[in-house]
């Protein structure tokens, strides 16, 4: 960035040509231009001001000189370094930022201790000494200051009391006192100049509030007067001073960042910007490149409006510089990465060219000049060799953010909709019907009579205005969008079950009105499946999923999902209501987006069973750390506890509603392990299948465990193997081969599976075991004989249940002759196995396999669209007569 060649006297002989400010200053103040020779070779940091004071003095007749003359020597500093290039924009920025902290804490130091002397100092009730906090606002609090930026403060102290000295005064004047002081050291115009303009009409209820507020106070005003824009204004809240920031940010955070998705933050931003834009207007600054068109403030816009957004959940975004929240919103995939590079481009540039335009004369501006001389002073400090070369360059800067803030703002039913009027006319049968015709409806009667009904109906009518307007608009999309799917008049329904089900939430409803693309996937998905569209309606949160196509198209990455997750828990311990909500978020979101590839015909139904399952064992293995640390009576730091898995979960052919058929173990000596152990396995079947307002994660099934729902809810390892291998029955043994270590202690897991395979592997009596498990396949069937003429993919003979059945008996047959048997690697690869070992006819293996996985993907299709798993007999015929054959063969029975 520098430029080594030139001395300092010719630098700052560069720099006089374009600063008139800075010529003013070495002509009228003597001592400066030794001081910059000597310092112009390095950055100013904190430390290099506190000295500059240290030397000037810093007592009440000096600190008002003192302060000015840094102001001073910093401000002239920088222009010289960054107008021969040797100081990039960050550290202008940071040095700046830097020099209003020191000057702030300075002036707040010497003018408290004045105050402290005369009342004593101010107490809270209980005695405990109170502080100011200063809290910095806008481009201070992000630490982005620009160069003669004015400086937004908020003046807050935790507790009221009083001061406690000869003349007693309340906590609140000794503060209000402080803080004018203060504003007086820092913006009076003196023979020195002035430090800073100070505006503290950020502060509850702005210029008629009063200077200073407690926390309770603030508190108070953000629950019942905060305006929506004070939540943009906050984003970039930093306290400056005080011990008890962490308290004062408790407070905004709710504030500031809702707990859910909040869409219907674009809308307000909209309207701000439009107020913004007016008065540009009105004033005719259409070249002020902070507030104009493509300016600074619409790159701030977005990426507060994101902040806004999702902040709540995504904890990541609430930080305060602008390039860094465009970056981190580029990691998470909230912007293109295209979107951030340009949009960091440009407000480079812009904040550049914002510097260069303040350095002429140390005035507040962000208007280009009007004079052809100044016009080639910025465009030689922009490096341009004309005036009409950067205004091309400027120009085209501002033309990409605007693309990029209509993309974001943009109101996509501003213009309005050809369906509007049929819409507004729904309770017009004979229009409505003619329409829906000519665009396809099967049943137009039925689908006018629908609209008819939400129109007329009083849920509509109660609706708030703004939120009518929001359905309003949105209704013919969604009329035009379901007609363009294969079953418009069913996925019309379904899209207005959703809408009246979200009618009362704003913030979802602005999510489909902002983004045509979200409300297309959801008529697809609605289009696509019955179940995926109760799944919507029960978890609209999960609208949120349908913006980004690339999460989508992406398959999940387990172990990042897992750290992110973790992260997010731990993040918010110990509210375990709070944490419980947001496992479910995720648990929900993880869901839709494998449920969205797989009606995109990207996964296979044995993938997604196996995504499913990682899915599960995941948020299971989450779960145990985060509960254990609740457990206030624990004997050890990481508990010996594993979580094993049975049936659809053991065997990695999880469906989206399958139950979780789960076995807790333990292997811990400690007396009183039992006792523990059992507290963690009722909080975590508690913890997965509870029902938040986030919905519930997982139905549980602990009937498994050894001696049923009679056992101990959690066995020792020691008394799980004693009875697998002395008690158990047959049916436990055939549950047994498809079980599997979980989540939880992986060397607990390891010892599990040496008992499984030893079981597995004990010598049986063929006979004995073919009648015992052609009893229980008895038991089964007439559990769940039917009278139906379909065929029953599960429970009819040749079913899925007489696959599993086969394969359980032909690893109980034979483990103990071929441990190959005792791998837990699904029903269609034990069966090929068992082919090449010769223990069943390798074709017909190979055939009941494929009959096996055509019954998984019929049965998959069923429950897609909320069907039972029933088919018309012909259609399975021939898988069907395989299994039968091999039934017929293996067990001896027709």
């Amino acid at each position: 960035m520098s430029e080594t060649s030139k001395q300092p006297s010719e630098a700052i002989s560069y720099a006089i040509t374009l600063s008139r400010y800075l010529q003013r200053m070495l002509d009228s103040r003597g001592w400066l231009a030794e001081r910059l020779t000597a310092s112009l070779d390095r950055p100013l940091d904190a430390d290099a001001m506190q000295a500059f004071m240290t030397a000037s003095g810093l007592d009440d007749t000096r600190l008002r000189g003192t302060l000015r003359n840094l102001r001073t020597w910093v401000m002239c500093h920088l222009i010289v370094r960054d107008l021969n290039r040797m100081a990039d924009l960050a550290e202008v920025t940071e040095t700046m930022t830097v020099l209003a902290e020191v000057t702030i804490r300075a002036a707040h130091d010497v003018l408290r201790e004045a105050l402290v002397q005369r009342y004593g100092a101010p107490v809270s009730q209980t005695g405990w000494e109170q502080e100011l906090l200063v809290v910095g606002m806008g481009k201070l609090g992000g630490r982005e200051l620009n160069v003669s930026s004015d400086i937004d403060l908020i003046f807050i102290y935790p507790e009221d009391g009083e001061t406690g000295g000869a003349k007693v005064i309340s906590n609140f004047e000794f503060f209000e006192r402080l803080g004018k002081q203060l504003i007086q050291a820092l913006a009076e115009i003196t023979e020195h100049g002035q430090v800073f303009r100070v505006d503290m009409r950020l502060r509850p209820n702005g210029d008629s509030g009063p200077l200073v507020c407690s926390f309770d106070m603030l508190e108070n005003y953000f629950i019942t007067q905060g305006r929506e824009w004070e939540r943009y204004a906050w984003i970039k809240a930093r306290v400056l001073g005080g011990e008890r920031f962490e308290e004062l940010e408790k407070i905004a955070r709710p504030f500031i960042f809702r707990k859910y998705l909040d869409f219907g933050a674009i809308n307000a931003m909209r309207d701000l910007h439009t107020q913004i834009r007016r008065e540009v207007a009105r004033r005719d600054r259409a070249n002020n490149i902070k507030l104009g068109p493509g300016g600074i403030r619409e790159i701030e816009f977005i990426a507060q409006v994101f902040q806004i957004i999702r902040g709540g959940r995504e904890t990541q975004l609430q930080i305060r510089p602008t390039l860094k929240v465009l970056a981190r919103l580029g990691e998470r995939g909230f912007l293109a990465p295209e979107a951030v590079a340009e949009l960091g481009e440009a407000y480079e540039f812009l904040r550049r060219l914002e510097h260069r335009l303040q350095y002429l004369d140390d005035a507040q501006t962000h208007d280009l000049p009007g004079n052809d001389e100044d016009r080639a002073r910025i465009a030689q400090a922009m490096d341009f060799p004309d005036f009409a070369t950067l205004l091309e360059v400027l120009d085209r800067y501002r033309a990409m953010v605007s693309r990029h803030f209509e993309h974001v703002f943009g109101d996509p039913a501003e213009e309005g909709h050809t369906l509007d009027s049929m819409w507004a006319s729904a309770g017009d049968a004979g229009q409505a019907e003619a329409t829906l015709a000519k665009l396809g409806y099967r049943d137009p009667p039925a689908a006018a009579r629908r609209l008819a009904a939400i129109r007329s109906g009083n849920r509509y009518q109660q609706l708030p205005n703004h939120i009518r307007s929001r359905l309003d608009a949105l209704i013919p999309r969604v009329i035009e969008a379901a007609a363009n799917t294969s079953g418009a008049d069913e996925t019309l329904g379904r899209c207005l079950d959703l809408l009246e089900s979200i009618s009362r939430r704003g913030a979802y409803l602005a999510l489909l009105q902002q983004y045509p693309q979200a409300l297309r996937r959801v008529a697809d998905l609605m289009n696509a499946s019955r179940w995926a569209a109760q799944f919507l309606i029960r978890h609209p949160i999960l609208l949120d999923e349908l913006l980004d196509a690339r999460v989508l198209q992406t398959a999940p990455d387990w172990a990042a999902l897992r750290r992110q997750i973790a992260e997010a828990v731990d993040a918010v311990e110990p509210d375990m209501e709070r944490q419980m909500d947001l496992m479910r978020e995720q648990h929900h979101a993880l869901v839709f987006r494998l449920l969205m590839q797989d009606i995109a015909g990207m996964l296979t139904v044995e993938k997604l069973a196996d995504h499913l399952s990682a899915l599960a064992d995941m948020m299971v293995d989450l779960s145990i750390p985060t509960i254990w640390r609740k457990i206030k009576i624990r004997h050890r730091d990481v508990p010996k506890f594993a979580v094993i898995a049975y049936g659809k979960l053991g065997g990695k052919e999880l469906g989206y509603a399958s139950d979780l058929d789960l076995v807790y173990l333990h292997d811990d000596d400690a007396p009183e392990a039992p006792e523990v152990y059992t507290r963690l396995g009722q909080r975590l079947n508690t913890w997965l299948s509870s029902q938040t307002a986030a919905g519930i994660m997982f139905e549980t099934d602990l009937r498994l465990r050894p001696n049923g729902e009679s056992g101990m809810l959690v066995c020792s390892l020691d008394s799980f193997r004693e009875y697998q291998l002395e008690s158990a029955w047959v049916w436990e043994h055939q549950a047994l081969t498809r079980a599997r270590f979980a989540a939880g202690d992986a060397a607990l897991g390891d010892a599990f599976e040496r008992i499984r395979c030893e079981v597995l592997r004990q010598p049986r009596e063929l006979d004995k075991l073919r009648a015992d498990v052609l009893e229980m396949r008895h038991k089964m069937r007439d559990a769940h004989a039917g009278k139906s003429e379909l065929f029953d993919l599960k429970h009819d003979f040749g079913g899925l249940i007489d696959v599993e059945f086969l394969v359980q008996y032909l690893v109980l047959g034979h483990a103990h002759q071929y441990p190959e048997l005792t791998g837990n690697l699904g029903n269609i690869a034990l069966l090929r196995i068992a082919g090449d070992l010769g223990l069943i006819p390798a074709g017909l293996a190979g055939r009941c396999g494929d009959s096996y996985r055509m019954f998984r993907h019929l049965q998959h299709r069923q429950r897609l669209n909320d069907l039972p798993s029933r088919v018309q007999p012909l259609e399975v015929a021939f898988a069907r007569e395989s299994v039968r054959r091999l039934w017929q063969l293996v067990l001896g029975e027709d």
